[in-house]
């Protein structure tokens, strides 16, 4: 991953090491998607927890609704995080928690061509319905254009982790 970057880590101590982040990027089921939001005038966050499929190269692929408020936010400010937990261990007496996690930094980019979406289509089955692909495909194909399919262009990722016995 020539995008793996933990210099801004403030823990060093605590560094995921790249091997596990691209394990954590390829078969976690699902992260947080974290976006501008506009209301009124104001401005925050907002995270929602999205399924997602990375392409093992440099973007990750989020299958949503042609409409909707992350739509909104997303067509107002393209820049997101994705964060991607691990494993995590609640070590009550130690009063810690073990953890691993990514964020992914990048851009959104909506109106992808035909055969882009259907091909994120196919790697969303391969991870999420592998036994079920061929009928997967035949309800993708039925619900395509009530489909919505993000391509998150990854600029950086960076790990952390706390392993704890």
């Amino acid at each position: 991953m020539n995008n793996y970057d933990n210099s801004q880590v403030r823990r060093q101590d605590r560094l995921l090491n790249e091997e596990r982040a691209e394990e954590l990027l390829a078969e976690a089921e699902y992260g947080i998607l974290s976006m501008v939001e506009e209301r009124n005038g104001d401005v925050a966050g907002y995270g929602i927890p999205v399924n997602f499929i990375w392409d093992g190269g440099a973007a990750v692929y989020i299958h949503c609704a042609p409409a909707g408020h992350k739509l909104k936010c997303l067509d107002s400010h393209a820049e997101v995080s994705l964060t991607v937990v691990g494993r995590t261990n609640v070590v009550p007496n130690k009063f810690t928690t073990g953890y691993e996690s990514i964020i992914v930094r990048g851009r959104i980019e909506r109106g992808l061509p035909d055969d882009e979406r259907h091909h994120a289509l196919e790697l969303l089955l391969d991870k999420f319905s592998p036994n079920d692909k061929a009928v997967g495909l035949k309800y993708a194909e039925k619900s395509f254009f009530r489909t919505e399919i993000l391509k998150l262009h990854i600029q950086s990722i960076s790990g952390k982790a706390k392993h704890v016995v």
